[in-house]
């Protein structure tokens, strides 16, 4: 007999913790699913649970999900101190022997269906509980269970679909079959629906980590755009966009300042803190962190490698560097101010008094000042590599807008001219002039990919973008990968460990 698979169920009893910048509130202990939600501050704090499972699975040790959905595209490679550095994350940037095994794809994927276990607990009790909130509970729990449905099957297509947890401790129970993607997109957009009626306005948002029901109404937009159904998405789009409570930081470079966090573009966001002034004494490697550890992943390599003289930057470990092409991309584009917002050439480094020893793995030319090593951005109280108060940015206004401009351009009837608007915004704040009043069609769309490119580097997009437009085989010719690599493998332990699984259930090319 199978043993249970625990990245698919929930304990019967939950355990829900919070070390993160959204709130000053005490860590839960130990809450029995069957009275946890009889309290009003229970459900609270079960909901907050959520977001510390998100943040858990967006900065644990190797295996972010903020690393797992970048380095398949073409803006960055793995980088590290060789090509053994991180085995399991060279091989995803690289296209090559992705293990069905692959510790980074499995941590991810169990971390998403934790995250939906504890939200199906919240749903469950909940809809049958007499909560006074109970309509907000129900709202802020589906639109996390849709957002990590969202991206489950965004990178590994038919996955199981649980919506209510096993109540008995037996294989037959927890045993679940994979549903289509399109099964995936109707629980989605449902939940998604559920969320925008039951969230409040931006304005009533409790704590500023959490989501409004603008955020839902982005989300769902995107959805529909990534599902092909264009007309559809543009009311949603557009409700964000005409709300007066969100709208575009005045430069490239705002966006990723400490001042901007949870500003007027940040629609959903993860937030971490550094009260703890973490030394190598008590980070909790692999563990729950308060800080954003992977920043220190990602900066430019330290042992004599970089020299960061004038740049204000801290050396790191050396994951996530830059392609040329991305450089080149923003050089083709004359895009000087969100160009400097995102990477800094060899060039630029020398300029400002630094420099550049030896040949870093993956180096193309470049370092990244997008998700950079700041030294204003750690807690001098410990070490300052540990520290870093970066939040991740998972929506922004900006990207609403190009999903809005992709949408008018493939809407039927066509949409061109109000395309070009939201396109124009984006280019705007960039420094760029506005595209033609003539561009149209398949023209128009090229220009809103290669916008978007330029405006999401480094932010998990840009190659799940060129799966669904056909254009991967083109764009990523020459670096090794096939359509196998389309979708992640289905972790072996979960087809193992799932009596409805078996190899057959793998996805193509694994």
């Amino acid at each position: 007999m199978k043993k249970l698979m625990y990245g698919t169920i929930v304990m019967l009893f939950i355990s829900v913790g919070c070390s993160n910048d959204f709130v000053e509130i005490a860590p839960v202990g130990v809450l029995e699913s069957d009275t946890f939600l009889n309290k009003e501050e229970n459900a609270e704090q079960a909901l907050i649970g959520l977001y510390d499972l998100m943040q858990y699975n967006y900065a644990k040790d190797w295996s972010s999900a903020y690393f797992l959905k970048v380095l398949p595209g073409d803006e960055a490679n793995a980088g590290g101190g060789s090509s053994t550095d991180q085995p399991q994350l060279q091989d995803i940037d690289d296209y090559t022997n992705v293990s069905v095994s692959n510790a980074s794809i499995l941590s991810v994927w169990n971390l998403y269906y934790r995250t939906i276990a504890l939200s199906n607990a919240i749903i469950n009790k909940a809809e049958a509980g007499s909560l006074t909130n109970k309509q907000f509970v129900l709202a802020e729990a589906k639109f996390i269970r849709a957002y990590c449905y969202f991206e489950l099957t965004t990178m590994w297509g038919d996955v199981p679909l649980r919506l209510t947890n096993p109540t008995e401790l037996n294989a037959k129970a927890f045993g679940l079959a994979k549903s289509p993607r399109a099964a995936i997109y109707v629980q989605v957009k449902k939940d998604l629906i559920d969320a925008i009626a039951g969230l409040p306005s931006r304005g009533a948002v409790k704590q500023n980590f959490r989501v409004s029901n603008a955020t839902a109404q982005a989300l769902l937009g995107k959805v529909l755009v990534f599902e092909g159904k264009y007309s559809e998405a543009i009311p949603y789009l557009a409700a964000v966009i005409s709300n007066p409570a969100y709208g575009l930081e005045a430069t490239p470079a705002d966006v990723w300042s400490v001042k901007s966090e949870f500003g007027k573009e940040s629609l959903f966001e993860l937030g971490y803190i550094s009260t703890k002034g973490y030394d190598w004494g008590n980070v909790v490697w692999g563990g729950r962190m308060e800080s954003n550890l992977h920043v220190q992943l990602m900066g430019p390599r330290g042992d004599g490698v970089f020299n960061l003289a004038g740049t204000g930057l801290i050396n790191g470990w050396g994951f996530n560097l830059p392609t040329a092409k991305i450089v080149n991309a923003f050089q083709a584009a004359g895009d000087v101010n969100r160009k400097a917002a995102t990477v800094m050439t060899e060039a630029e480094l020398v300029a400002k008094g630094g420099g550049r020893a030896g040949s870093p793995w993956d180096y193309q030319g470049a370092i990244r000042t997008k998700y950079a090593t700041r030294t204003s951005d750690t807690n001098e109280a410990g070490i300052q590599e540990l520290n870093y108060t970066t939040n991740w940015r998972l929506l922004r206004y900006s990207e609403v807008l190009l999903l809005a401009a992709e949408a008018y351009n493939k809407a039927t009837p066509n949409l061109d001219a109000q395309a070009r608007i939201e396109l124009n915004k984006v280019r705007k704040r960039a420094g760029l002039a506005d595209v033609s009043p003539t561009l149209s069609g398949t023209a128009l769309f090229d220009a809103i990919a290669n916008e978007k490119f330029l405006e999401l580097a480094f932010e998990g997009q840009r190659f799940w973008d060129l799966v669904r437009w056909g254009k991967a085989s083109t764009e990523l010719a020459g670096t090794g990968y096939t359509a196998k690599n389309n979708l992640f493998p289905i972790p072996v332990n979960e087809i193992n460990l799932n009596d409805a699984l078996t190899n057959a259930d793998q996805n193509p090319g694994y």
